[in-house]
């Protein structure tokens, strides 16, 4: 027998409590959320794009992973603010689609862009005498487009698979049009039409990861066999964020999905999703700048400077 099919002019994002005190404190806590994430990943690239110490490739691959946050937080947070603002829990069709495909493709190109910085720390560390003829600003702009170009492919294979499906319901119980609930609610059992992009996707995070597990061995191999300990604390120092940054975005994703497939209340998988979508980007710059000397140091003459500045202006 054919499901009931209509035609889906609205979605209705469920997400949190349907009660005006608690979506004014939803708006409150994304607000200061938000705002968090811009000041961080902003202030991260104005310090590079105005240091030239720090125009170097490892910070060239932060900038990326800054814009990246700062897309995936945009195409999600304002939208649910607004949404909890003026009480409605609609979203078009189309405004769903775009802003699962740019989830996606923010999301993606992250991962690719952390494997981009492990491969630029291991030639760092385990091949220092020819850092520089191998991270050459050419191939550095290389793998940033291919992280981009990747996460472009993979979010659209999964939109124009997912959107191509009949929708029997407009109910999505989360604050984003996010692809398990998206093919919750799809007309057919979607696993026979996404099945080839879902192996696609697994089979491109798998590769990418592998390929971050590999660096970081060779790397510690390379740190432990150093007969110096300042060098050893220098080289611990320069790879200890990223890896913090992966094991941040990995970990929270893995368990999200661990915990959603246990959680019998949708309430668990909009917190999840928070986790996984919000906290990453949040925590990126601070992690970055706690670890690193340059970046404090940038941060310590900009404002420095900037006092200076006020100081000398005639009254």
């Amino acid at each position: 027998m054919m499901p009931n099919i209509t035609i889906i002019m609205d979605f209705l994002l469920m997400g949190f409590s349907d009660q005006r005190e608690f979506q004014f404190l939803h708006f409150v806590v994304f607000l200061l959320m938000y705002l968090a994430i811009l000041i961080g990943n902003l202030l991260l690239i104005i310090l590079v794009v105005m240091n030239n110490h720090l125009q170097k490739p490892m910070y060239f691959f932060l900038v990326n992973l800054a814009i990246v946050d700062l897309g995936s937080t945009s195409v999600t947070i304002p939208r649910s603010m607004a949404s909890a603002l003026m009480n409605t829990r609609k979203i078009s069709y189309s405004e769903c689609a775009v802003q699962m495909f740019f989830f996606v493709f923010f999301l993606s190109s992250d991962f690719f862009l952390l494997t981009a910085m492990a491969y630029d720390r291991y030639v760092a560390i385990c091949h220092p005498l020819h850092y520089m003829s191998v991270m050459k600003w050419g191939s550095c702009f290389q793998m940033a487009g291919s992280a981009w170009m990747l996460g472009f492919l993979n979010a659209a294979m999964h939109a124009g698979t997912l959107f191509s499906l009949p929708f029997c319901s407009t109910v999505i119980h989360q604050f984003l049009c996010e692809i398990p609930h998206l093919m919750k609610i799809s007309c057919f059992d979607p696993k026979f039409s996404e099945i080839h992009v879902l192996l696609f996707s697994s089979l491109l995070c798998g590769v990418f990861f592998i390929l971050i597990v590999m660096s970081y061995v060779k790397i510690f191999k390379t740190i432990l066999s150093m007969s110096s300990v300042a060098s050893r604390q220098k080289a611990f120092s320069t790879c200890i964020p990223h890896l913090l940054v992966v094991c941040l975005l990995c970990g929270t994703g893995m368990f999200s999905q661990f915990i959603s497939n246990s959680a019998s209340s949708y309430n668990w998988d909009v917190v999840l999703a928070v986790i996984y979508s919000v906290i990453p980007p949040m925590m990126n710059p601070v992690i970055y700048s706690m670890r690193n000397k340059d970046i404090k140091a940038a941060l310590w003459m900009m404002f420095n400077q900037r006092i200076t500045n006020q100081n000398t202006e005639p009254a």
